[in-house]
């Protein structure tokens, strides 16, 4: 099959436009979110950034009211292992260890923590799912997969680019 070369030329054009175009569909979103669970209601901040750069040290980051959920202490290290941003959804996956420790008394084995959280940019609803295993968490939450659901709202100084 022989190609005009006006159609193979334009055809060239669209096919590089979509490989150096359509995965990027934003850099930075900040929602406002309010969990609710029972009697108490939490409004915060989130911000998600997709990775910048091409380095394969750099990564996306998650900030929640403005703290770096990226982060290693002596109690623990929590770590956004990946991010996404698209036009329809954001989403981050997070691993978080805690360490043996002793609340009043009660001594609680080391713990871990796998989460993902799945926000829907059309109707504002977020999903998180963790799977908890061990520690303080499973004593008072039980150990195994919950689910979650809040609500969010973009903010107006997002900085969202649709390139």
């Amino acid at each position: 099959m022989n190609l005009h070369p006006h159609k193979l030329s334009l055809s060239s054009l669209f096919l590089m436009q979509l490989l150096f175009t359509a995965p990027v569909f934003a850099q930075s979103v900040t929602f406002n979110c309010t969990r609710v669970e029972r009697d108490f209601s939490e409004t915060y901040e989130l911000q998600v950034q997709s990775a910048t750069g091409s380095q394969p040290a750099q990564k996306g980051k998650v900030y929640l009211d403005g703290r770096d959920l990226d982060r290693v202490g002596t109690d623990g290290n929590q770590t956004i292992k990946n991010v996404l941003i698209t036009k329809d959804r954001v989403s981050y996956l997070s691993d978080t260890h805690f360490e043996a420790e002793i609340l009043e008394g009660v001594s609680y084995p080391p713990g871990f923590v796998t989460s993902i959280v799945i926000i829907d940019r059309a109707s504002g609803k977020l999903r998180k799912v963790d799977t908890i295993v061990g520690g303080i968490l499973a004593s008072s939450l039980g150990e195994g997969t919950h689910s979650y659901e809040e609500q969010c709202a973009p903010l107006k100084y997002s900085k969202t680019t649709i390139d």
